[in-house]
């Protein structure tokens, strides 16, 4: 793999807050050889002076407005020079070697995607649990974001990410893409970083499992039992969507 053969790719809005810690783990990497990618929607409080702050470990950065995460991941790609991509948010983080052990797997299998092991709240989170039925691209990867190397090529293959999906469009081309029998998935025992849950995803509970049910129905085979789920989940997680509707209604959010 040659110089660069990795992009990093974030997208920020009004993440002052978060987005030194990245870019210290950025500078902390003991492999250097790759390229970050930051594509920020017009944010107002100072991310940009920040961004611009980073020096020489910046590589491409713009900042305009967009219509969400994955139209702005989306323009990263396009910026994008390397022949894989790892996506970070402003407020994850990579451990030293992440770059380096990547990199390393990603040469030796000759692989489409790489998925490593990330810690998160709950603790580490693996690779290949299985039952995609039920999990998701969660049966494939650990995940999206910090757990996931994705040559950049795939999306000639399976698109971009789709504007269908503003919240789990990573769902969509992941599961499309790691369920095609032509796309090398390898699993990675090491851990690659540390995932923040603090996002849309992780707040928007009815949106996230509204867009997960309509990417199930769309992947797997059996829509019934997609329903029947559906239904399950929505039961499971009714004191959540009641909050975020008592929440929103009154302004708190």
């Amino acid at each position: 793999m040659n110089l660069h053969s990795i992009s990093i790719i974030t997208v920020t809005f009004n993440a002052r807050g978060q987005l030194q810690g990245l870019i210290e783990s950025l500078r902390a990497q003991t492999d250097q050889n790759f390229e970050w990618v930051v594509v920020d929607g017009a944010s107002t409080d100072g991310t940009v002076d920040m961004i611009k702050s980073a020096g020489g470990v910046v590589s491409h950065w713009i900042s305009e407005p967009d219509c969400g995460i994955y139209d702005a991941m989306n323009k990263a790609l396009k910026l994008a020079s390397g022949q894989y991509y790892l996506v970070c948010g402003a407020d994850d983080r990579l451990f030293p070697n992440a770059v380096a052990d990547y990199r390393r797997v990603a040469s030796q299998a000759s692989a489409d995607i790489v998925s490593a092991c990330v810690e998160a709240n709950a603790g580490i989170v693996r690779p290949l649990r299985g039952q995609s039925w039920r999990r998701g691209q969660s049966a494939f990867v650990s995940h999206h974001s910090v757990g996931t190397l994705i040559r950049t090529g795939l999306h000639q293959e399976f698109g971009f990410y789709s504007h269908r999906f503003p919240i789990v469009a990573d769902q969509y081309f992941l599961k499309r893409a790691c369920m095609s029998p032509s796309v090398r998935l390898v699993p990675a025992d090491f851990v690659a970083g540390y995932y923040a849950t603090e996002g849309v995803s992780g707040s928007d509970v009815p949106g996230t499992m509204a867009e997960f049910f309509r990417v199930q129905l769309e992947t797997e085979r059996f829509p019934s039992l997609q329903v029947l789920l559906y239904g399950l989940r929505l039961m499971r997680h009714f004191p959540s969507i009641v909050a975020y509707g008592s929440a929103k209604r009154t302004g708190a959010m």
